[in-house]
């Protein structure tokens, strides 16, 4: 489904080396409050000892590890072998990369898209249950298509963030739902007998005649095939925005609204649609594709703007996250507005989005350059900063 991942071969963990409290965020943000493992992964690998010890080399998949916790730990507590692991995250795969390497364990697992190749014949999935209904939905047909008929699924997460409707989207795709007794604030669900249903509906699809867009959307991307009011705000002064530029970044695409757009209004720009997520880049090459602008928006998986070259791009356009996880934490927009200062070439302008109460304004002409405020309101606040 989604683009292809690295294949790593196996070789032996040391039950005695692991030890969860080394385990990195690392490429991700660091925090005093940010963690890379918590009481839910040790829950699901707990609930699920039994079933890793029995499932034999190459049976075990695992769904959206954060940093790794769950993969290293199956590994190097359980035993498990020839891991198959999918993250939606690029920062989640690198930070796994990393905490495989200092515990000698780069060999036990490889990284996979999410689909066929992933799951064919898995008979134990372990999965950090997402907090998007949809990206569950994707994920646990996906599963049930093509998974083993015996397949055991243990889906865990904290309470606090689990919900009802977790249970309704599992047993859409399962024929039996088991939920485990709470510790430490986390819970399991495990599911059964997986209920297969031909070919998935996902990437869903809606038309914008108001912007004259088809928007695509898979279960993880944000704000699925609608168009959020953050978004809606920088499409209201696209036509302000840098009018001499001829390369652009969608920075952050999601479903690449921002850069279709901008690829309509303005056919000699050269756009790039970038995110870090697999399923939003799924997302944003089918919007593309939707609106017959394949050919003119290259659509690339970066973790932030990584693989971009320092002034490189005379526009920048950004709706960044103020999540982090559960928590909200400013860390990750100022990571993304420091690598969009590096890639603007002298003169470029960054024009950004965000909530106004986070204050993000010193902060842009700190790391970006001089910074005005273009429009605002209660909810949000538009700038334009230029590169120094």
């Amino acid at each position: 489904m989604f683009e292809s991942g690295t294949q790593k071969p196996t070789q032996t963990a040391s039950r005695a080396d692991f030890d969860f409290d080394r385990l990195s965020r690392q490429p991700d943000v660091e925090a005093d409050n940010l963690f890379a493992v918590d009481a839910s992964d040790r829950l699901i690998l707990d609930e699920a000892a039994g079933a890793l010890a029995g499932a034999g080399a190459g049976n075990v998949v695992i769904l959206e590890d954060r940093y790794g916790a769950l993969t290293l730990g199956a590994a190097a507590l359980h035993g498990a072998r020839k891991l198959r692991v999918y993250q939606d995250a690029l920062s989640g795969e690198h930070a796994l990369e990393r905490n495989a390497s200092q515990f000698g364990l780069d060999d036990c697992y490889r990284s996979l898209p999410l689909g066929e190749e992933l799951l064919t014949g898995a008979k134990v999935v372990l999965l950090q249950l997402p907090r998007s209904l949809g990206e569950l939905d994707e994920i646990a047909g996906a599963i049930a298509r093509y998974a083993a008929p015996d397949v055991l699924v243990f889906a865990g997460g904290r309470i606090k963030h689990m919900s009802v409707g977790m249970n309704e989207v599992l047993r859409r795709h399962f024929g039996a739902l088991n939920v485990t007794p709470a510790r430490q604030k986390s819970r399991v669900l495990i599911a059964t007998s997986p209920i297969a249903t031909g070919a998935s509906d996902w990437p869903h699809s809606e038309r914008h005649e108001d912007l004259g867009l088809t928007v695509r959307a898979h279960g993880a991307a944000f704000a699925g095939t609608s168009v959020d009011i953050g978004t809606r705000a920088l499409l209201d002064v696209l036509d302000r925005m840098k009018p001499d530029a001829e390369s652009a970044i969608d920075l952050g695409c999601g479903t690449g609204v921002l850069a279709a757009a901008l690829a309509l209004q303005r056919p000699r720009l050269r756009v790039i649609a970038s995110d870090q997520s697999a399923a939003a880049v799924a997302s944003a090459r089918a919007t593309m594709d939707a609106n017959a602008l394949a050919e003119r928006v290259t659509v690339v998986r970066d973790d932030a703007l990584s693989s971009r070259a320092e002034d490189s791009a005379e526009l920048i356009l950004i709706n960044p996250p103020f999540h982090i996880g559960s928590s909200v934490h400013a860390g990750i927009a100022l990571k993304l507005f420091a690598d969009a200062a590096r890639v603007l070439s002298p003169g470029g302008e960054l024009w950004a989005v965000w909530n106004t109460h986070l204050g993000y304004r010193p902060e842009l002409t700190r790391i970006v350059g001089p910074t005005r405020q273009v429009g605002r309101n209660t909810k949000f606040t538009v700038t334009v900063s230029t590169r120094r």
